[in-house]
């Protein structure tokens, strides 16, 4: 099963407002678990930045001028992420500024059916609690040290973390482990295998082992005199 964490930098909260994406950043993920593949652009958003977002993720206005606009990276990133499900912590906002990029470039947007909000997930499984990114690494006691300022990649790669302990990844390698073991063990007794176990002889079976080797000529299992 193929799905793409992704998190997105901006510089502002409203597209409607004309703020713009200023960086992409995506985690592959197989069956739950992050692999080597990743997406990762920065945006050049054709706008000044506001000190709020900058702020935030530490991204300049001079800086994002030498990379390429969204029109020059978007088909890239549609090819990366084809129709995987994607993992967004709060959906609604990652998902409404790609799509207003999509809708400047005439591209089709994307369903926002198609994304999990872990945002949502969190405040389910943990009613009343933060449901913020740095909240739910500690709760999960995942390293996000390197994080002073928001970056999409990096968020991403904490995201992915995040969601495989809100899916119960880990618990279910562990179940998994466990009926392997249950699974070998009964291999094992169908092909007729048994354990061994510990098996002292007999008086009889060590008098019958010692007439046998009387029998021998001076055999060296029997201490000589």
């Amino acid at each position: 099963m193929r799905e793409i964490v992704l998190d997105t930098e901006t510089t502002g909260l409203d597209p409607k407002a004309g703020h713009r994406i200023v960086e992409i950043g995506c985690v592959e993920l197989i069956n739950h678990v992050a692999t080597s593949e990743t997406f990762h652009k920065y945006i050049n958003p054709e706008r000044d930045m506001p000190d709020e977002a900058f702020r935030v993720h530490g991204l300049s206005a001079e800086f994002l001028r030498d990379h390429p606009g969204f029109s020059e990276i978007a088909e890239e990133f549609l090819t990366f992420i084809g129709d995987s499900p994607l993992v967004i912590h709060n959906a609604e906002f990652d998902m409404g500024f790609l799509n207003a990029e999509l809708a400047k470039i005439k591209r089709g947007t994307l369903d926002l059916s198609r994304s999990i909000d872990t945002v949502r997930m969190a405040r389910k499984r943990f009613p009343g609690a933060p449901a913020n990114l740095d909240a739910l690494c500690k709760r999960f006691q995942i390293d996000n040290s390197n994080r002073e300022l928001h970056g999409a990649l990096l968020d991403a790669r904490l995201l992915a973390d995040v969601y495989l302990e809100l899916t119960g990844g880990r618990q279910q390698g562990l179940e998994l482990a466990g009926n392997r073991n249950t699974e070998t063990a009964k291999s094992a007794s169908e092909s007729g295998i048994r354990p061994p176990r510990v098996h002292a002889p007999s008086p009889e079976e060590e008098a019958a082992h010692r007439a046998f080797l009387e029998k021998l000529d001076a055999p060296i299992w029997i201490e000589q005199g």
